[in-house]
């Protein structure tokens, strides 16, 4: 009986100690967590407008300044994406917070490194198409916005389109900045187009199918196209 009880001594000291190892872990996490928490909120102050309590387009554009990039650069844009923002040329506290807490960047020098990753996360097949998804929805900047003028598209396509589909955004931009019918595209025919690329054999177009459900814009890119190739 003593042995049995020096046994379960040992065993509820080991516990014990065990226990307390892991309060002092996630003791040393939650302050670690918050200190980077206090460090995000002092670089997202640093670029926020004081009256608005929000990073505007002039925050962004210094943001873009300190990153070395671009204001137009596609990774500002997926930086939007990761952090979901939600109007066009602003971040909210809560989604600087969401977005720079995901990247593990809580200095510019964090966030600079992780924009190469940043890219090929957007990348990635099961990301990109709720990427594109979102790039014509966050270019919708007014209420009740449902399409995009065809010079926005344009430049939208190009952006974020551009690198992966080179030959098929230049032709769809010819079209539609020489065609007279369409003067704004909607998130339908948006969605479309990006359906196109990765569907149809191009510039042969030998596998498109005016029968199916494609927008009508399609079909009339194609007859242009068919049209021009003669």
């Amino acid at each position: 009986m003593p042995r049995s009880s020096s046994r379960k001594g040992q065993t509820n000291s080991t516990a014990a100690n065990n226990s307390s190892s892991v309060d002092i872990f996630r003791s040393a996490s939650g302050k670690a967590a918050t200190k980077e928490l206090e460090r995000i909120d002092h670089l997202f102050y640093s670029y926020a407008n004081s009256s608005s309590g929000m990073i505007d387009p002039e925050g962004i554009e210094t943001l873009c300044s300190d990153l070395e990039v671009d204001h137009t650069d596609v990774r500002i844009l997926m930086l939007a994406w990761k952090m979901k923002a939600e109007k066009q040329g602003y971040f909210t506290l809560d989604e600087w917070r969401g977005g720079l807490k995901a990247l593990r960047a809580d200095t510019i020098a964090k966030l600079k490194k992780a924009l190469p990753e940043l890219e090929k996360e957007v990348k990635r097949p099961s990301n990109f198409v709720d990427f594109y998804s979102y790039a014509f929805w966050y270019c919708l900047t007014e209420e009740k916005q449902k399409s995009i003028d065809i010079e926005s598209i344009c430049e939208l396509l190009d952006l974020v389109l551009g690198s992966q589909f080179r030959a098929q955004v230049d032709t769809f931009v010819e079209y539609l900045k020489t065609q007279i019918e369409y003067k704004v595209i909607n998130m339908d025919q948006w969605m479309g187009f990006f359906r196109f690329c990765n569907e149809i054999s191009f510039p042969d177009l030998s596998n498109y199918d005016a029968e199916l459900a494609w927008p009508l814009i399609l079909d009339n890119f194609v007859e242009w196209m068919r049209a021009k190739q003669g």
